[in-house]
């Protein structure tokens, strides 16, 4: 281990994502965080100071100002390495993309990296259970691919957490009481590295749900087992997934049986809330197969990824403050 603390800094803490990484830095035994003045939070050149001082930074940012983030850098600065939050970097070849347990590879790829960007939550859950599928070549790759997600309301950001907790919101906001669905003309910006994480040949449906609980995801996948490449029973992807995730510290392919993976007969989707685990499931009969993967939207859906991460891109043990 270490003998000395690596700097850190998190551009872009006062979001939610950024105010959890800070929450996991905190206790963190080999990292010293970088702050920034709550008055400079926006100042271009203290920004670019601290930024160019830190060994990792963290963008917790909207797209545009991730960019904006990277170009900062230094031209000479060969020490910095950047893991960005936001959608701007996941599709780009130049970046690593950051799930440790996907590939035999993808450690030792973030290990190396300078660049690496955080999944997406929808992203991480449908990816997850496809991506094994589709590249054991169980799954077409042009299968016709629809998937539904459902998240608490954190995963909308700021302005959704304080209009779910107006608490004279029954007056103002009638609806949200319900589960509502939207991204209706099924452009959600998860989709693009949905696809190409994956491998399709074309972009899934997905039709994701806002609900009124905090935090906590599920994104669920049905398939035809007529139309994949071979015959194969729930079981039988049960097993396929079980080994390919075996012994990963975070991804969890959950036991084959129904009567253990309900709540009262019916789903639970916040059970891997304020953990950095992902849980995936297998459901269905000899004609169709479910696949359901749930994890906390600001866990490994992000924050937590983020520090996995870090943990991995330091030569540190992937675990520490996640466990």
């Amino acid at each position: 281990m270490p003998t000395k603390k690596f700097n850190i800094y998190v551009d872009g803490q006062a979001g939610t994502t950024g105010l959890r990484i800070n929450e996991r830095l905190v206790n963190h035994p080999y990292v010293n965080i970088l702050k920034i003045d709550e008055d400079k939070r926006k100042d271009y050149d203290a920004r670019k100071e601290l930024i160019n001082s830190a060994d990792i930074v963290f963008l917790c940012l909207p797209d545009v100002a991730s960019i904006e983030a990277v170009s900062m850098i230094n031209p000479d600065n060969t020490h910095t390495k950047i893991i960005d939050a936001s959608t701007a970097h996941r599709t780009n070849p130049n970046w690593t993309y950051g799930i440790p347990e996907l590939t035999p590879t993808a450690r030792q790829e973030i290990a190396q990296s300078m660049r690496t960007a955080v999944p997406g939550c929808y992203a991480s859950a449908f990816i997850l259970p496809m991506y094994p599928l589709v590249n054991g070549g169980i799954i077409p790759k042009d299968y016709p691919v629809t998937a539904h997600g459902i998240s608490g309301y954190s995963g909308a950001g700021k302005s959704a957490i304080a209009e779910y907790n107006d608490p004279n919101r029954s007056n103002l906001f009638p609806t949200y009481d319900t589960p509502r669905h939207y991204a209706l003309g099924l452009h959600h910006k998860h989709i693009p590295e949905m696809q190409q994480k994956v491998g399709l040949t074309y972009a899934p449906i997905f039709s994701p749900i806002i609900a009124d609980y905090y935090e906590g995801l599920e994104v669920a996948i049905q398939l035809h087992t007529r139309l994949l490449n071979k015959k194969v029973t729930p079981a039988d992807v049960h097993k396929y997934l079980s080994d390919y995730y075996a012994n990963q510290n975070f991804v969890k392919v959950m036991p084959f049986n129904p009567s253990q993976c309900l709540d009262s007969n019916f789903f639970n989707p916040i059970a891997c809330n304020n953990t950095n685990k992902a849980e995936i499931f297998v459901f269905g009969n000899d004609d169709q197969i479910m696949l359901i993967t749930r994890l906390d939207n600001l866990g490994k859906g992000a924050s937590g990824a983020a520090v996995q991460n870090m943990n991995i891109m330091l030569g540190l043990d992937e675990t520490l403050t996640l466990i």
